[in-house]
């Protein structure tokens, strides 16, 4: 297999701190390739004699299997724990449920030990760590031979430290033995340039008793806590324009690579369903769900990997790490508000192949958050290659607010990142019934909150590249649904 630049310059950076040291922390953006290049440092230091036994943890089901298989090709053996085995593939979640025939293999062998996304283990000691970084901490740092920690987003949201990491004491910035961001990334051609298209609504109406207010986008809206952000993205207007927006860009990519797939981030497993339904009814298309309801969750992802289908929806199974490469269209209706969440699930669709077209696509509500984020992540690319967009709906929104007003629910913006195993635990409706009701009984509770949508088919796109703001055409919901017409 031959390695791209930045993998074989890492894993030369990471053989020679290892003479001196026992831990070495690779910063890569999402997409660009750590599997593979963990799974060829694992097997260097094995033919060297450095070692004898490989470990492996990371945040998800999928992700431990993709670094099984990857180990397994390169060492030419299992990885399954199994007799014969070079070693095993497991969850941060699997830490507490180890037994001592684990941990006694760091007493009688050499092993080396890859931690993926390390930014999900806290702690530089037993005081400051999560339950997963005091693991390490405990057990692994001082025991293994040779630790790589591998990361796209260094950062936490709870201002944790990093385990493993070290800190500059000065200005308290982590310190990484080896940095490959996404401007390099998208300059070498091992990442798309990601498009990024924010919708926003200049006609929204709320009626509180006897009171009616007006605002002309979502970020008006929001900032006056009226409506939660979570209950937002529930609307069928907006899941509707975004699908629309979406199933367009997708549509006109699989004109040219016929097995493009398209990713659709819900908030909750109810929120999912509710999607499915408003996708056949609005689009006329069908998509799997993949949830932690669905036991082979990780079958139904392989499934799709290989396959032609056009959508996939989930909640957090498919966030950072989970490798389909075919994913080049991502409609973001999370109400996960973080930036590493944001960043991560991004990295989905970013991932280089052999098709002719490569252009990545993000569509998501005007949140300002999001919309900052969005920003920020254009300034990480090389100028004139990407750009956020912004493009009006093409339906006046009217809500009423009840007396009680709901809850945001569970805390995005301070919500801790590793709960986003598998399936990130956020409410919004309650938990889909595993029964024999219909589908639309299934997403019931979640549509009584629904916005009742009214209004006219107006739209307007703006285009925005850096902070220039260009108008681009005008078009009706009737042209959006003929796509006659190249949007962007």
């Amino acid at each position: 297999m031959r390695l791209r630049n930045w993998q074989s310059e890492c894993i030369r950076s990471a053989i020679s701190k290892y003479e001196t040291s026992k831990h070495f922390l690779a910063l890569a953006t999402p997409g660009a390739g750590k599997t593979v290049m963990s799974s060829v440092l694992a097997k260097l230091l094995y033919d060297q004699g450095d070692i004898d036994l490989v470990l492996c943890f990371s945040p998800s089901s999928i992700v431990a299997h993709d670094f099984s298989e990857a180990l397994s090709e390169q060492f030419e053996a299992h990885f399954d724990g199994t007799i014969g085995a070079l070693g095993n593939s497991f969850t941060y979640q699997a830490l507490s449920t180890l037994d001592n025939k684990v941990w006694r293999l760091f007493d009688k062998y050499r092993v080396f030990v890859i931690f993926d996304e390390i930014h999900h283990c806290a702690g530089t000691n037993i005081k400051d760590a999560n339950a997963w970084g005091k693991q390490i901490i405990t057990t692994m740092k001082e025991k293994a031979t040779h630790t790589i920690a591998l990361t796209g987003t260094p950062w936490r949201t709870d201002a944790l430290p990093i385990a493993l990491a070290d800190y500059c004491n000065e200005t308290g910035q982590i310190q990484c033995d080896y940095i490959y961001g996404l401007k390099q990334a998208t300059s070498d051609n091992v990442c798309r340039i990601p498009q990024i298209v924010a919708l926003d609504n200049d006609q929204i109406t709320v009626v509180e008793g006897d009171e009616t207010s007006h605002f002309t986008s979502f970020i008006d809206l929001l900032s006056q806590s009226i409506i939660p952000y979570s209950e937002i993205v529930t609307y069928i207007s907006v899941i509707e324009q975004l699908l629309i927006h979406s199933n367009y860009k997708l549509n006109e990519l699989r004109t040219i690579n016929k097995n493009a797939g398209g990713l659709i981030v819900a908030s909750s497993i109810t929120h999912a369903w509710q999607i499915k339904l408003i996708l056949h009814q609005t689009i006329g298309d069908s998509a799997v769900v993949v949830t932690s309801d669905e036991g082979n969750g990780n079958d139904l992802i392989k499934s799709f990997r290989y396959s032609h289908q056009k959508w996939i929806i989930s909640v957090g199974m498919i966030s950072e790490g989970t490798n389909i490469p075919r994913l080049q269209v991502c409609c973001y209706l999370s109400n996960v508000k973080t930036e590493m969440y944001y960043r991560q699930v991004m990295g989905r669709i970013l991932r280089i192949t052999d098709a002719p077209d490569q252009q990545a696509f993000l569509f998501m509500p005007a949140e300002p958050n999001l919309v900052e984020y969005a920003y920020r992540l254009v300034l990480d690319i090389p100028d004139e290659l990407a750009k956020v967009k912004f493009a009006l709906m093409d339906e006046d929104i009217t809500t009423e607010v009840r007396t009680t007003k709901g809850s945001e629910g569970v805390s995005t913006d301070g919500y801790p990142e590793d709960i986003f195993i598998d399936e990130p635990v956020i409410s919004i409706g309650n938990k889909k019934d595993k029964t024999d009701e219909t589908l639309e009984s299934k997403i019931t509770l979640a549509t009584d909150k629904i916005m009742r949508i009214f209004g006219q088919y107006n739209h307007t796109e703006i285009e925005i590249d850096g902070f220039n703001q260009l108008i681009i055409s005008d078009k009706s919901l009737a042209k959006l649904n003929q796509y006659g017409t190249k949007m962007f």
